[in-house]
């Protein structure tokens, strides 16, 4: 017999090990709130190792489209965060939308998809994170507009810090996320900088333009922490906090992200819970900030729509997973090739 505690113990494992950041952040939240966050993010944690320890990219983002099929018609494969999400789903109503924008950006990453624009790149960061964070606003029951476009600032701020981050990890695995017009005015290809992947002038620079975009978004965010349940607000504040301080970790290094990766202690982290528990209390007596009120960004719009409507019909783009399908049969006959010539003699 399944035991759905059984299944949350496999996602606060999963979480523990796969996202200290998070993790941390959670133990903020109520229960009634931290277990199906841990389960959503359990989820995305599988979507997202699904496709990076995978040489078949497509291919994984594809399985992972039927993995979520199954999951929104009450029908999860046996596994534990298919499972606990699918309970998430039927319990909060979740907009289909939500997840399928996060497996879109998934299946940009797979496509091997670069962003020209900065504007570009928030629409790849609202796939990716701002799409969680507004499934965490359904999870604490909240729909208002202005929260919800404050939570997608937030999700594109920690989506920039985790970019500045990885420069170089993204590099190795020719990757790259800079926005290309920014390399263009610096006279550089991104062809160029992944052959030999240095921190010059012109790259930190860079690096320092995404952690100061990401700031900015950071302190917009906060005015939407108190449109949220007071019992949640900490556990948002934490990650607010945790990730900014990733991006103080790079800022620290010269925004040298190439060298070494910016990291955080245990007793940092333990330092920003206490200042988000602070920083939590004073919104019981603090006027609301007119910046609740704020146009949310162009490029997250789509998300705040979803999240209005309790509708789980798929609305997933299918022109992106049609293109997926011929990255896919390419990847299958790429591999049947090199199948093929291992097998012939030499």
């Amino acid at each position: 017999m399944i035991c759905p505690e059984r299944d949350m113990d496999a996602c606060r494992e999963a979480i523990r090990h796969g996202s200290l950041s998070f993790y941390a952040a959670s133990r903020l939240l109520p229960t009634s709130v931290r277990d199906p966050s841990l389960a959503l993010y359990a989820f995305c944690r599988l979507a997202d190792d699904a496709v990076d320890l995978q040489q078949e990219k497509a291919a994984a983002v594809l399985r992972l489209q039927q993995r979520l099929e199954l999951i929104y018609a009450g029908r999860p494969e046996n596994a534990a965060a298919d499972r606990a999400f699918a309970r998430v789903v039927e319990e909060f109503d979740m907009p289909r939308a939500l997840p399928d924008a996060l497996l879109e950006g998934l299946a940009w990453d797979a496509m091997g998809r670069r962003y020209e624009t900065l504007s570009d790149l928030f629409d790849y960061s609202a796939r990716v994170a701002s799409a969680v964070g507004v499934m965490m606003c359904v999870l604490m029951r909240v729909r208002d507009p202005n929260a919800l476009a404050r939570a997608c600032d937030l999700g594109v701020a920690m989506q920039l810090t985790n970019i500045s981050r990885d420069i170089g990890e993204d590099a190795l695995e020719g990757r790259i996320y800079l926005p290309l017009e920014w390399l263009d005015e610096a006279g550089l290809s991104a062809e160029a900088f992944l052959e030999t992947p240095k921190p010059t002038k012109a790259i930190r620079q860079m690096t320092r333009r995404l952690v100061m975009q990401a700031n900015r978004l950071y302190m917009r965010s906060e005015a939407g922490v108190a449109a949220l349940p007071l019992v949640s607000r900490p556990g948002i504040y934490a990650a607010r906090f945790i990730y900014a301080g990733i991006g103080g970790q790079v800022q620290r290094s010269g925004y040298d992200s190439i060298s070494s990766r910016a990291r955080t202690s245990k007793s940092q982290k333990m330092g920003w819970l206490g200042v988000s528990a602070a920083r939590a209390a004073m919104t019981m007596v603090m006027p609301q900030s007119a910046v609740l009120y704020a146009r949310c960004l162009p490029e997250t719009d789509f998300l705040v729509q979803a999240a209005g409507h309790r509708d789980m019909r798929r609305t997933r783009s299918d022109a992106v997973f049609e293109a997926l399908t011929q990255v896919a049969q390419r990847e299958r006959a790429h591999r049947d090739d090199l199948i093929a010539a291992q097998g012939r003699p030499s």
